[in-house]
């Protein structure tokens, strides 16, 4: 179950409390309690589908050791209801003016439309790109790094082989790419990437190195 959804229920229920929204943030504790309820807030703010009154009564319950889901059927109501707020956003995505889809199931939009040749699978190519989740969150940037990245088109996850091999060089392009063309239930360690999630990236198609 994702800790920061059953954690954001702690702020939910700080802010329905009228003596709590007025108390002053005159202590350390209160000051330092009040930062993690705002950024977990943050965090969440723009998931699709939470019951804010359930998610409060499921804090409650855990609170006083009385939950009412073992780890095993949160685990797999976590799993369904992922694959349904996918759909949605995937669905809502793809009405947007100057979105396409694949077969695949790739969503893809160009921003800017290169003139020149289009890599192979079997090239290296040297692309600019950002990635973030469905809720805005960052979690790979190479402008950050402030360096270009290299790599084989082919050694990369689905949804990029595909993107890349339709993108001329000099193509800045947004793709949306759903869970299993990227990572699906095995994200990376310590990527920050959900299982299952949704990918949203800029990618800048620089060159293809020979």
């Amino acid at each position: 179950m994702n800790t920061r959804i059953a954690l954001a229920g702690a702020l939910s229920l700080a802010l329905c409390s009228a003596a709590a929204a007025q108390e002053p943030l005159d202590t350390t504790q209160k000051k330092a309690s009040y930062a993690i309820g705002q950024q977990l807030g943050e965090r969440v703010r723009n998931e699709i589908g939470l019951d804010l009154e359930y998610l409060i009564m499921g804090l409650r319950d855990a609170m006083a050791n009385k939950g009412r889901l073992s780890e095993d059927e949160m685990r797999d109501v976590y799993k369904i209801w992922q694959e349904e707020k996918s759909k949605i956003y995937l669905d809502r995505n793809k009405a947007k003016e100057g979105v396409q889809v694949t077969p695949s199931g790739l969503q893809y939009e160009v921003l800017r439309e290169g003139q020149g040749e289009k890599p192979k699978a079997t090239d290296k190519v040297k692309v600019h790109y950002r990635g973030q989740l469905t809720n805005g969150q960052e979690f790979d940037s190479s402008y950050a790094r402030g360096k270009p990245a290299e790599f084989p088109v082919g050694g990369v996850i689905k949804g990029w082989v595909e993107a890349l091999q339709m993108m001329p060089v000099g193509s800045k392009w947004k793709l949306t790419i759903p869970a299993n063309l990227a990572y699906g239930d095995r994200s990376p360690p310590g990527s920050g990437i959900p299982p299952n999630s949704i990918l949203v990236f800029e990618v800048e198609l620089l060159e293809i190195l020979k």
